[in-house]
């Protein structure tokens, strides 16, 4: 998958002034989470809060400015880019993270066993 350099110091800012919800998501499941994940990971021309390669999965939280007209269709646009790179995305906002952390983790956990599995199947 190709990669923006020019997006990395971006990235590496993003990194440093996580939300709230990055943080918690991060430090208290993914960052434990037994495949690799990565913060603000630079795929093609777009930066995602969280992937992890074994599985093809990126993890978006989306705060309320990604709840208007412009920024859907930017989301729509770049999750559309991703798909077509074989990533598949998965969106929570930062509420469901806030009000539901172990539903959220529960559900990034079944789906990236899945894909793992379907991509180690493909390759092992």
């Amino acid at each position: 998958m190709e990669k923006n350099q020019k997006l990395t110091p971006l990235a590496q800012a993003l990194r440093k002034n996580q939300t709230k919800e990055e943080g918690l998501l991060w430090y208290r499941f993914l960052s434990k989470y037994p495949l690799r994940f990565r913060r603000q990971y630079t795929i093609g021309n777009y930066i995602v809060d969280f992937y992890c390669h074994k599985a093809k999965v990126a993890i978006e939280l989306d705060g309320s400015q990604h709840y208007c007209p412009i920024t859907e269709e930017y989301d729509i646009k770049r999750s559309m880019y991703l798909e077509l790179q074989g990533v598949m995305v998965l969106r929570y906002s930062n509420l469901d993270v806030l009000k539901n952390f172990p539903g959220v983790c529960e559900h990034i956990d079944r789906i990236v066993k899945q894909r793992e599995s379907t991509f180690s199947t493909k390759t092992g």
